[in-house]
């Protein structure tokens, strides 16, 4: 309870999880006794897969600014200065997929992904340019308000022209924060599943030396009498039989020496097994469908599209939220808030195959819910002019309202007759 407290409190004066002295416990060796550190973690396959996946995904997805319309509807604006930061260039230097995938990658390593908000003199924003979340503190100053420290001794952002420790206002950084525990600063998803990333290295650099060694188990070589260089004799043996490249070679034993294998089999330990479930481990951390990473065990031709469509409701659809949460906080003003939203699309990941969608569009388009240019602009194509009938919403003409069903035999006509 000591450390939950402390974690806490942490909203008084908020720290990065850097020098936070109450989370150092998530850092260091893991019980499997490797070092994990966001860098080393990308280089098990599965956690690379994983973060490539959700960053890719998200600098995918069509992001624009819209204005709310007095009909309660909304409206595409494409002549608003975020449209372009957004949609096409954050700065003179990245494309807005890289921006976000950068961005993305820094969220899902670090837990924070922090970008300096360049604006001219009446406060518009005119460029972002990403920071290093590994050099960034958030604290507070006399006046109880955010301020963020960034520690920069390199060329990495060419709007800092000093060294050292730079200060900048909340107002100067888009800031989007991960799962965390006072709702200022995200914690790194790396450090608290250090263990089962730190299983993952492991079971990697134990594979690695097996085939090191030949793809061989270790084991001892005796000797009847007294060796008189038992180094010589164990340097030799490995220059000749060592590596993976010298596998299956025939040793040849001279003067009674015998070979004893002191080790078991790695098939007979599980090992394969272990690595198949630590692949499960990483895919259940960053709640990726295990089919998306390559691990088709249990996928098929009737559950793989539904694993999809889970995966962009219930993954994706959180951090695209979260996405557009921040940009409107950081990037809006308290008045074009009022008029403006920004919202990523992610309609063309949830669609079918093509037979299900024209099934789906026909349906729209009988029942009135739909226009052609409605359909048109889901499968990006250009809309029908309005004077040929682009805009016009059709129902079935033999559908009657049930109040009305059987009015025209009332009276008893002639036409009513037998």
């Amino acid at each position: 309870m000591g450390i939950l407290s402390g974690l806490f409190r942490s909203r008084d004066k908020p720290k990065g999880y850097y020098s936070s002295p109450s989370l150092r416990y998530l850092f260091g060796k893991s019980t499997s006794g490797t070092n994990v550190t966001e860098e080393t973690a990308m280089q098990v396959t599965a956690v690379y897969a994983c973060v490539r996946i959700l960053a890719e995904s998200i600098a995918s997805l069509p992001i624009h600014v819209y204005e709310y319309q007095a009909d309660g509807g909304k409206k595409k604006i494409f002549d608003h200065p975020l449209y372009r930061i957004l949609h096409d260039e954050p700065n003179p230097e990245m494309t807005s997929f890289i921006f976000r995938e950068t961005l993305m990658g820094h969220l899902l390593l670090y837990g924070n992904a922090y970008a300096q908000i360049i604006r001219d003199g009446v406060g518009r924003v005119r460029a972002l340019y990403p920071l290093l979340p590994d050099k960034m503190e958030v604290d507070r100053n006399d006046k109880g308000e955010l301020i963020y420290k960034y520690s920069r001794y390199d060329e990495g952002n060419p709007n800092f022209k000093e060294y050292g420790t730079i200060i900048l206002s909340a107002e100067d950084v888009l800031h989007i924060p991960g799962l965390g525990f006072d709702g200022l600063i995200g914690y790194s998803p790396i450090a608290l599943a250090k263990n089962a990333v730190g299983l993952t290295q492991a079971c990697d650099e134990y594979g690695s030396s097996f085939f090191a060694n030949g793809a061989q188990p270790g084991g001892v070589l005796e000797y009847p009498g007294a060796l008189k260089d038992p180094a010589a004799v164990r340097n030799s043996w490995n220059a000749t039989y060592g590596g993976s490249k010298n596998a299956g070679k025939v040793a040849v034993l001279e003067e009674g020496m015998t070979y004893k294998q002191i080790t078991i089999n790695p098939d007979e330990a599980q090992f394969l097994e272990t690595r198949k479930f630590q692949i499960d481990e990483i895919a259940r951390l960053y709640r990726i469908p295990p089919h998306m990473i390559g691990d088709l065990d249990r996928a098929s031709f009737s559950n793989i599209e539904q694993q999809s469509l889970e995966f962009v409701k219930y993954t994706l659809d959180p951090w695209v939220i979260r996405w557009e949460q921040n940009l409107q906080k950081a990037l809006l003003s308290s008045k074009e808030k009022e008029h403006y939203f920004i919202k990523m699309n992610v309609d063309g990941l949830l669609r079918g195959d093509y037979a299900s969608r024209m099934e789906g569009y026909a349906k729209a388009r009988q029942n009135g819910w739909m226009s052609a240019n409605d359909i048109r602009e889901m499968e990006n194509l250009n809309p029908i002019p309005d004077e040929e009938g682009g805009n016009l919403y059709l129902v079935n003409g033999s559908f009657t309202k049930l109040a009305d069903a059987g009015a025209a035999y009332e009276g008893g006509g002639a036409d009513n007759e037998g």
